[in-house]
C-alpha cells in the first residue's frame, strides 16, 4: 500500500505530540518495515526545518529529516505541480493542493493527514492517522 504522510503527522511523530503520537509512530514503524510504501512532499522537508527550529538544535534537526528521508520517498515538487495547484480552485490551502499533486505522482492510495476536511478536493482518499491504523488493523494487517 501506498501512501503520502502529511507534514502534520510527521511532527506529530517527531515532537511526540499527544494525542497523536503513538498513531504517526505506528504509521513510520510500518514504513521504515517496508510494510507500507511511504512518502511525504519535499516542500514538508522544507517546512519542518524551519518549523522544528523553535524545539530542536540545527545538527539534530538535520538528523532528524535525514532519517526521514531514508525511510520514506520524497516526493518532488516541480513547475507541472506548481502550475496544476495554482490552477486548483478545489482547495482554499495551496500547501495542501501541493500534497495532494505529490500523491496523485506518488500514486498513492491513501494520504494520511490529521486536516481530512482541507482535502475536500482531493481524488485520493484522505484518512486520519487513527483512522487508518484501524483500517489497517481490520485488512488483517497488524500494526
Amino acid at each position: 500500500m501506498r501512501i503520502l504522510i502529511d507534514t502534520n503527522v510527521l511532527l506529530d511523530y517527531i515532537l511526540l505530540r499527544e494525542p497523536f503520537t503513538q498513531d504517526a509512530k505506528k504509521i513510520i514503524e510500518l514504513c521504515q518495515k517496508e510494510i507500507l510504501n511511504g512518502a511525504m512532499a519535499a516542500q514538508s522537508v522544507a517546512d519542518m526545518f524551519y518549523i522544528l527550529r523553535k524545539d530542536i538544535p540545527v545538527e539534530s534537526r538535520r538528523r532528524i529529516l535525514l532519517n526521514l528521508c531514508d525511510i520514506l520517498h520524497v516526493e518532488s515538487i516541480d513547475k507541472a505541480k506548481l502550475t496544476r495547484a495554482l490552477r486548483n480552485q478545489d482547495f482554499s490551502d495551496f500547501e495542501d493542493c501541493l500534497q495532494t499533486e505529490c500523491a496523485s505522482t506518488f500514486k498513492a492510495d491513501y494520504i494520511i493527514t490529521r486536516n481530512v476536511r482541507d482535502y475536500a478536493g482531493s481524488e485520493i482518499p484522505c484518512l486520519t492517522p487513527k483512522d487508518f491504523c484501524t483500517l489497517f488493523e481490520t485488512s488483517g494487517k497488524e500494526v
